[in-house]
C-alpha cells in the first residue's frame, strides 16, 4: 500500500510525499485519515531543529499525533468495525521513514487497540482530543488549578476542563490577541495580576524560566505543575522557592484513560472543543500549512483536511 504523507526532511523543510506503508498484521487496523492537527509545541521543536533527544526522533520523519479517520479494515479482534470514526494518536508504518509521531498521512496502519472510537459527527475538532487528553492528564497530576499560564490551545483546553470539573481558573497570557475566553474564565497579563496566593499553578507555556516569573504570586506550600514541553534546561532561583516550600511536579504525556475521559466529557459538554481551530488547509497544501502553523503567530490551530486524497 501507499499513502501520501507530510515528511519533514530536515528542519524547515517539509513536503508531501508518496510513501509505501507496512502491511497490516492480524492486530492492525487500516484507517483512511480525515483530519490531522499541527502541534505548535512538540512539532514546532521538530520543525525548528530544537527537539531534544527523544525516542523515535530523526529525519526524515512523518509528524503528527492529532488525527481522526475512518476505519476501512478492522481486525478480527472485534475492537473496531469498518466505518468507525476513530482518534489516531500516531503510527509507525513507514519503513525507514521515522514515525514521530506519524499521523500526518492519508492512510495509516496501526494496532487497533491504540485507536479510540469517537462520537458521530465530531468533525475536524476531533484532532483536539490529544491536547485535551494532555490537559486532562496535567489536571490529574496536580488537581484543579487556580492559575494556568498560557492561553494557547493547551492552556484553553486546561481552562475549559477546569471549569467543566468545577474550578474557577485565572489564565495568564502575554499576547493581547489571546485575552478573550468568551466569558468562561478570567484571562489577563501577569503584569496586571496582583494576587500572591495561588495554590495550584499549571504552566502550559513551555517557558523554561517560568518558575522565577510565577513564584512571587504563589502561596506558601503551593504547587507548580510543568505541563509544557521544554526545549532547554528548566532552572529557577532557589531562595524564593525555598521560602514558599514549593512543590514541583512534571506532567508527562497523556495516558489511555485520559483519552477516554475526554471522550466521555464530550458527550456531556459538546462545545468543549469548539472555537479553537483557527485555520484549515487541504492536504495537497500540507507542507505550506506546516510552515504557516509553526511560523505565523496568528495561527492558533491549523487542521489539515485529507478527505480528498485518502
Amino acid at each position: 500500500m501507499e499513502a501520501l504523507a507530510i515528511v519533514i526532511n530536515n528542519p524547515h523543510d517539509a513536503q508531501l510525499r508518496s510513501l509505501e506503508i507496512d502491511a497490516p498484521s492480524e492486530q492492525d487496523a487500516i484507517v483512511d485519515v480525515d483530519f490531522t492537527g499541527i502541534s505548535t509545541g512538540t512539532e514546532k521543536l521538530i520543525w525548528s531543529g530544537e527537539m531534544p533527544p527523544f525516542p523515535g526522533m530523526g529525519y526524515p520523519l512523518v509528524p503528527g499525533y492529532e488525527a481522526t479517520g475512518t476505519v476501512v479494515h478492522a481486525p478480527k479482534s472485534g475492537l473496531l468495525k469498518t466505518g468507525d470514526t476513530v482518534f489516531i494518536p500516531g503510527a509507525k508504518c513507514y519503513g525507514e521513514i521515522h514515525g514521530l509521531f506519524g499521523a500526518a498521512s492519508s492512510k495509516i496502519v496501526t494496532p487497533a487497540d491504540r485507536l479510540i472510537v469517537l462520537p458521530d459527527g465530531i468533525g475536524r475538532e476531533g484532532v483536539l482530543i490529544a491536547l485535551a487528553a494532555t490537559a486532562h492528564h496535567a489536571l490529574t497530576v496536580g488537581g484543579l488549578p487556580d492559575l494556568i499560564i498560557g492561553h494557547g490551545v493547551l492552556g484553553r483546553l486546561m481552562a475549559r476542563l477546569t471549569v467543566v470539573l468545577g474550578g474557577t481558573p485565572t489564565v495568564w497570557e502575554i499576547d493581547e490577541s489571546r485575552l478573550d475566553s468568551g466569558g468562561l474564565y478570567k484571562v489577563c497579563n501577569a503584569a496586571d495580576d496582583a494576587r500572591q496566593d495561588y495554590k495550584t499553578v499549571v504552566d502550559a507555556s513551555g517557558d523554561p524560566d517560568i518558575t522565577d516569573k510565577v513564584v512571587q504570586h504563589m502561596a506558601k506550600g503551593s504547587m507548580l505543575v510543568l505541563a509544557g514541553f521544554y526545549h532547554r534546561k528548566v532552572s529557577f532561583t532557589f531562595p524564593p522557592v525555598f521560602m514558599r516550600q514549593l512543590t514541583l511536579k512534571i506532567a508527562a504525556e497523556w495516558q489511555p484513560h485520559d483519552l477516554k475521559a475526554v471522550v466521555g466529557l464530550l458527550s456531556e459538554h459538546p462545545d468543549l472543543l469548539s472555537g479553537i481551530v483557527s485555520h484549515e488547509a487541504n492536504a495537497v497544501d500540507g507542507a505550506d500549512a506546516y510552515r504557516q502553523a509553526l511560523e505565523d503567530p496568528a495561527c492558533l490551530k491549523m487542521v489539515i483536511d485529507w478527505r480528498q486524497i485518502s
